[in-house]
């Protein structure tokens, strides 16, 4: 935190788990805000995940439609995936595009790192570009069902646009893919 930023600061008294679950982990937190005062925090903790922005040698981008019940329709998303326990975040990218879409990918490229919910949870999704794809076997985690289809960027920016595409990370990586394909962002590519 910056020294200016002090006076904004909330400090942690006590916490209280509410919930362990396979894949929610929520607590409470009584915190001493910047007057003195007290308040109440909740939210979720969450390990990370990445998000993957692959491009196809003819210019498209490989997207998924998956179902999330929470919202109780289908999502078009870029494909994405939690960090395991001290996984690589790289490794993690190469896993999650294989695993939900089959393809490998010759470079990678590092373009920045999401907050999605900060007002309920310390995620944090780290976005990376992928190209040089060959196709292969998806390797899809039990339970798991989605559609792989491939998408022309101003195709993904009019979903984006109309309301088709809502999810925050596709969303912020169509921002990216946008200012890295019009050389606005510049990536520094890898083998």
């Amino acid at each position: 935190m910056a020294e200016d930023d002090r006076h904004l600061a909330e400090r942690a008294l006590s916490r209280e788990e509410l919930l362990r679950g396979h894949f929610l982990h929520a607590v409470r937190e009584q915190v001493a805000l910047p007057d003195g005062s007290r308040a109440t925090r909740e939210f979720i903790l969450h390990p990370g995940a990445v998000m993957v922005i692959p491009l196809l040698d003819d210019g498209r981008v490989v997207l998924e439609r998956q179902w999330r019940h929470p919202l109780g329709r289908v999502m078009v998303e870029f494909p994405a995936g939690k960090l395991d326990a001290g996984e690589d975040r790289l490794a993690c990218a190469r896993r999650e595009l294989q695993e939900e879409t089959g393809y490998t990918a010759r470079e990678w490229a590092h373009a920045g790192v999401l907050h999605p919910v900060i007002s309920y949870s310390t995620e944090f999704i780290d976005i990376w570009f992928a190209r040089g794809l060959t196709a292969g076997e998806r390797r899809l985690d039990e339970g798991e069902f989605l559609d792989v289809f491939a998408a022309t960027p101003q195709e993904l920016l009019a979903w984006c646009r109309d309301g088709r595409v809502t999810d925050a990370k596709t969303l912020t990586g169509a921002l990216w893919l946008q200012n890295v394909l019009s050389g606005a962002w510049e990536l520094d590519w890898r083998g």
